[in-house]
């Protein structure tokens, strides 16, 4: 969430920002600050109301010990007032601060410099890109039918169960999802994240700390009767540890990462685009996630950006990395690199992470600060990433390391999986 502070010192650079993601917030922006500026007025007649109030208190203890019961009643009549006076200013400081949360939740976080402005996905920037498709040729299988061929994957099993977009993995199938989450988490351990095993589901705090909610509330699964929801991916629960904490500045950056089964509706999507693993509801995962010192935070990006390409370079994948344009951005996200791995099959683009540095829009949300040198607490930013998720990958390896027989899987894999292909 933007600050009441940014958007005060700041009000022409954030409406320019936001132009980025094609959005006119000015009338939203004025609104705040005219709320902003009641409310201010208020609380300062609050306060000389109360300074009265106490300055009246202590004159009627003092007439009372004088044995002047008289005027001490009269002035009562006085405080009287003002305590009537007190609950209608009190009232309206509430209602003033509720209508500006309700607006300051609705303003996305402002794209930074680098940032292209745009309107989709058409307007971002690619500024890497590792190994080239090969030439269509409309002879590799798509990973639906691998899967099949070697009962890897069972989509009709899990329709049948559950409903489309929860697939049964078995055999091989399931080996090569358990081993690649293993060599996801073992390339974390080896860069320096701490494991978590979060919880799976979270609270509403929890999803509106990240900025889920209330932005994305339909996309995830609630369970009414708790308020409680599934969680879309691991970035919820491990940021949500930092809520209300106040850290050293030597705490500074805190690498995290988890392993954990994503659920998101997505309701909606249908055709080609969602075919096999190409999107589901409930998908495995393992997200990096850091809080870090803004002087630092872009340099932590970059790092998290290679760390990334690592994973992809290691499992031998063609991929590319996009800059996002402020179109196509997150809702919370100050600057986004997108990964996508190619798939033979299908001869097109499959994104398989996204990582971001939200600045301080989750960290005000969650009143995550530091303290700095000077001993001042000041907001930290917050970053994360997927690293990676896998049914996409998973859909690449099966079609860009497939051959006459089967799948060859890739050598920095192989321990992790404990074999060396998929085939009959």
């Amino acid at each position: 969430m933007l600050t009441l502070q940014c958007l005060r010192e700041e009000r022409d650079r954030v409406l320019a920002a936001l132009t980025k993601r094609h959005i006119d917030a000015a009338s939203t922006v004025d609104q705040i600050l005219d709320l902003d500026a009641q409310r201010r007025a208020t609380q300062t007649e609050l306060d000389q109301v109360l300074a009265e109030s106490n300055a009246l208190s202590r004159q009627i203890g003092g007439l009372m010990r004088e044995g002047k019961k008289d005027e001490a009643e009269a002035i009562k009549a006085q405080t009287a007032g003002l305590k009537d006076k007190t609950h209608e200013l009190k009232e309206a400081m509430d209602a003033a601060e509720a209508q500006l949360q309700e607006l300051l939740v609705q303003l996305p976080n402002t794209p930074c410099d680098l940032v292209a402005s745009g309107k989709s996905a058409d307007d971002n920037v690619e500024v890497f890109r590792s190994g080239e498709p090969p030439a269509a040729g409309g002879h590799a299988k798509p990973h639906w039918d691998i899967a099949k061929e070697f009962d890897l994957i069972d989509f009709d099993l899990g329709a049948k169960v559950t409903g489309a977009g929860f697939p049964f993995y078995k055999g091989k199938g399931a080996k090569l999802q358990r081993g690649l989450i293993r060599f996801f988490l073992e390339r974390a351990d080896e860069a320096g994240y701490t494991e978590y095993i979060p919880p799976h589901v979270v609270n509403a705090d929890s999803g509106y700390g990240t900025g889920q909610l209330p932005d994305k509330e339909g996309q995830m699964y609630h369970m009414q009767d708790d308020d409680l929801y599934m969680i879309p991916t691991a970035e919820v629960p491990l940021t949500n540890i930092f809520r209300d904490v106040v850290l050293n500045a030597s705490d500074l950056p805190t690498k995290l990462c988890g392993y954990t089964p994503c659920f998101r509706r997505e309701a909606g999507s249908y055709g080609k685009d969602v075919r096999g693993l190409n999107r589901l509801h409930q998908f495995d995962k393992v997200e990096i996630v850091q809080i870090a010192h803004p002087d630092e935070s872009y340099a932590t990006l970059d790092a998290m950006v290679e760390h990334v390409k690592g994973l992809l370079e290691g499992l031998e994948l063609p991929y590319r990395i996009l800059r996002l344009c402020g179109g196509d951005m997150g809702f919370t996200s100050a600057m986004t690199y997108d990964f996508e791995v190619w798939s033979a099959a299908q001869e097109r683009w499959l994104e398989v992470s996204s990582v971001s540095n939200f600045e301080t829009f989750q960290a005000n949300r969650l009143k995550c600060r530091f303290k700095d040198e000077d001993g001042k607490n000041k907001f930290v930013h917050t970053l994360n990433g997927s690293a990676l998720a896998l049914p996409r990958i998973v859909a690449a390896l099966l079609e860009n390391h497939q051959d006459h027989d089967g799948v060859v899987i890739p050598k920095a894999l192989v321990p992790y999986v404990g074999f060396e292909r998929i085939d009959a």
